[in-house]
């Protein structure tokens, strides 16, 4: 007797190519085969009418532990996750401290596995105190776990710092992960420069300060042959300097979150702290180009950003709100609006938060291969359903999306062969 049988779904593995109707069984924590299973099991899910795919990756992840553990903790930031179909969150390094030496990686991974949710996976930091001048051991984080660099929160400002990160992560394949953005553009600001902060009469972010710092990094990638990363994208001209990248063959890949491809500044025109975040929502002719990206390839990933906050500091202000929105409970629901809208096939989508960070990253999850942890996710793609801020699982409330219908919602998630969440429960 199996241990848990998923029958009758409709399961979709981009890594091994399977969209279509089985059964998925699981014995010992792992998948011990995918098709027709007509044997018996200790506990059954009927997925009629439901998708199956690996559990959900999130490689773009901020929890606020250790230092402001109020804003988020892991067990709320692994709750938050397991409630959006999310298994495997990687974390940046802007912590308190900051992940920029072995001991705060390792005190992370052991807290997330003594909770058990979920994998956490740490990026460390590619600067001492995300300082930008001095680069980090990085071999030495690496063997502690983490599994790309980013000072995200901050860019990597300098120039022969960020050469020297690229040169020094060549030697191990390491990825680079860089918030572009050219302070001495964008300091100041709080929304995209443009219409809207005219009207608003706010200092606006140029476009140019994220397009110019990805434009520097990529002379920088062409010169060194590294792995670099642009997290978030946002404009069109970004998108358009990566496509080019990738054409040329350099080893260039990027994400985009979805409050960039479902959003535009216009949310923030009733002065909405809640849709303020770096880099800033822009214009509709930037958001048609994060989507054309995503479904032509030159975006690689979906990823959230997610960036919880205490009200407080959303409440004071536009110009002097936090950046940052909660984004791991709501991805699965808004990306599904690419494969309705005719964008993206439901298995390309799947694949963009599944397989692809995982090849990204080098991560054993992403797929579910035969002798692979059980890491599952279940959802209902038509299910309707109201967002209230007050029942996320995350500390965070700072999300623009509160009081609106979602469609898709997630039924069932399974870590290690074990079902954690389960029709909006927490279960361990």
């Amino acid at each position: 007797m199996i241990d848990i049988l998923i029958k009758n779904g409709r399961v979709i593995d981009p890594a091994n190519g399977i969209d279509e109707i089985c059964d998925v069984w699981i014995e010992h924590e792992k998948v011990a085969g995918v098709g027709v299973f007509d044997g018996e099991a200790k506990q059954t899910i009927d997925a009629t009418d439901l998708i199956v795919c690996p559990g959900l990756i999130d490689m773009h992840v901020h929890l606020r532990e250790p230092g402001e553990e109020w804003k988020e903790d892991i067990e709320s930031g692994s709750k938050a996750a397991i409630a959006g179909g999310v298994t495997t969150i990687c974390t940046m390094p802007n912590t308190e401290p900051c992940m920029d030496h072995a001991g705060i990686v390792l005190q992370v991974i052991a807290k997330a596995k003594a909770i058990g949710l979920c994998n956490l996976r740490p990026i460390g930091a590619v600067s001492r105190n995300l300082k930008g001048k001095e680069l980090t051991e990085m071999r030495e984080l690496s063997r502690s776990g983490a599994v790309a660099f980013s000072d995200d929160g901050k860019p990597i400002w300098h120039a022969g710092v960020m050469r020297k990160a690229l040169e020094y992560s060549s030697s191990f394949d390491y990825l680079i992960i860089q918030h572009a953005e050219e302070k001495q553009l964008t300091e100041g600001g709080a929304i995209n420069e443009g219409w809207v902060s005219t009207q608003l009469g706010v200092q606006g972010m140029p476009v140019e300060g994220e397009d110019s710092m990805i434009a520097r990094d990529i002379m920088l990638t062409r010169r060194t042959g590294a792995r670099y990363h642009v997290a978030h994208i946002s404009s069109k001209g970004a998108v358009e300097q990566v496509r080019l990248a990738k054409q040329e063959g350099l080893n260039v890949t990027t994400e985009a979150a979805p409050h960039h491809f479902a959003l535009t500044e216009d949310e923030v025109l009733n002065f909405n702290a809640d849709a303020k975040m770096s880099p800033p929502l822009r214009t509709e002719e930037d958001r048609l180009a994060v989507i054309e990206g995503l479904r032509d390839g030159t975006i690689d990933v979906i990823a959230t950003d997610h960036a919880p906050h205490h009200e407080d500091d959303k409440r004071c202000g536009l110009s002097c709100a936090a950046f940052g929105i909660v984004g791991l409970e709501t991805m699965l629901p808004i990306s599904l609006d690419l494969e309705r809208a005719g964008v993206l096939s439901m298995s390309d989508l799947i694949a963009k938060m599944t397989y692809g960070p995982a090849k990204l990253l080098n991560l054993p999850e992403g797929s579910m291969s035969v002798g692979n942890i059980a890491d599952i996710c279940i959802f209902d793609p038509e299910k309707q359903w109201q967002l209230n801020r007050e029942n996320l699982f995350s500390k965070g409330r700072n999300t623009p999306w509160h009081g609106r219908t979602m469609i898709g919602q997630v039924q069932y998630t399974l870590k290690d062969g074990r079902v954690v969440f389960e029709k909006g429960k927490i279960h361990g």
